[in-house]
């Protein structure tokens, strides 16, 4: 291996979340097809493309980790006197079961306006239809294939993520499916545990409730695949309350301002993880903006705040009762100094 510092480099733009508050930077996480893992050298997740180059780096420490990668962009040779130089389509994606490779026949141009237009008579519509019924079925012969297209069906109507993320969704289940893990399994189960996992390692968490209706199943059922899935992918990550708080304030219609005093009882209460940790994360949450909302003149109830984060009233008083009792005693300790 070599090491080299690339001044251009032509990478995809990760997936960003919502505002996170002044002073918090998430660490960045770009991957690429194939390098999905830490950098041997520094343990950052950091690739880079050089697309000039034809060299995949670690963005961090410089390691070129793959040389003589094949450009997957257009070629722009025009050999014509033609305005469009472009000579390919679309680029690939992994939520197309052919990776939208295929030619396909589009239903929109055997409609009858756009048809009759093109001179196609009824007869010859019918036909074509046909003809498409034929190619579809054709693409789709092989079970592992008819699996993809409703998995990915699945990711696309279902998740709820951003294009990219569905990308990677889309990707982690072709994984699966190839080596085998999906047969005997729920394709709905498989791809609502890569939508579980995909966005809470891009720090954009969905609740497993939430999820698990999206994609109707029970909960225990996705919660047993988000274990296996994860074990076999080494994906495991333990998620904050701060990454909740974005998701919560939103559902609960509160201002953007409340991010400061939050941001502080945060970081008050953060260090003391004895009190905290081995809570549910969406219940620390809670209870910390219950808190902040009514001291910022602006309360939310606490069934209101229950029925965001799917805890019960119980579990949001036993946290507050905690937290105040920390906070009390940290204030005796600051007074005796």
């Amino acid at each position: 291996m070599k090491q080299t510092n690339t001044s251009e480099t032509n990478t995809a733009p990760a997936p960003t979340t919502a505002h996170r508050g002044i002073g918090a930077e998430r660490p960045s996480r770009r991957t690429l097809d194939g390098h999905t893992r830490p950098c041997e050298d520094c343990g950052a997740v950091n690739w880079n493309l050089d697309i000039s180059r034809g060299e995949i780096t670690c963005g961090d420490c410089g390691l070129v980790v793959e040389e003589n990668v094949p450009d997957p962009g257009a070629e722009w040779t025009n050999r014509d006197n033609g305005e469009d130089r472009s000579r390919v389509g679309r680029p690939m994606t992994y939520t197309l079961a052919d990776k939208g490779l295929n030619t396909t026949i589009d239903v929109r141009d055997l409609n009858t306006g756009i048809a009759s237009r093109h001179g196609m008579s009824s007869q010859a519509r019918r036909d074509w239809r046909r003809r498409r019924v034929i190619d579809e079925r054709s693409k789709t012969r092989k079970s592992r294939e008819r699996n993809l297209v409703k998995a990915n069906q699945f990711i696309r109507d279902r998740s709820g993520l951003p294009a990219p993320l569905q990308e990677e969704a889309a990707r982690l289940y072709r994984r699966l499916s190839g080596e085998g893990f999906v047969t005997g399994r729920s394709i709905a189960g498989v791809t609502a545990a890569c939508t579980y996992l995909v966005a809470r390692q891009e720090e954009l968490p969905r609740q497993i409730p939430d999820i698990a209706g999206a994609f109707d199943i029970t909960e225990k059922d996705l919660s047993r695949l988000i274990r296996q899935v994860s074990r076999r992918l080494n994906m495991h990550k333990i998620t904050g309350p701060d990454e909740y708080f974005d998701k919560f304030i939103s559902d609960l219609g509160l201002e953007p301002s409340i991010r400061t005093p939050l941001d502080e009882l945060w970081s008050t209460i953060k260090p003391h993880d004895d009190v905290w940790q081995g809570k549910k994360p969406m219940g620390v949450a809670a209870a910390l903006i219950y808190k902040a909302s009514n001291e910022t003149g602006s309360p939310r109830t606490q069934s209101e705040v229950c029925a965001v984060a799917n805890v019960s009233e119980v579990t949001l008083r036993g946290l507050l009762r905690l937290f105040d009792d920390l906070l009390e005693k940290i204030r005796t300790y600051q007074n005796l100094q």
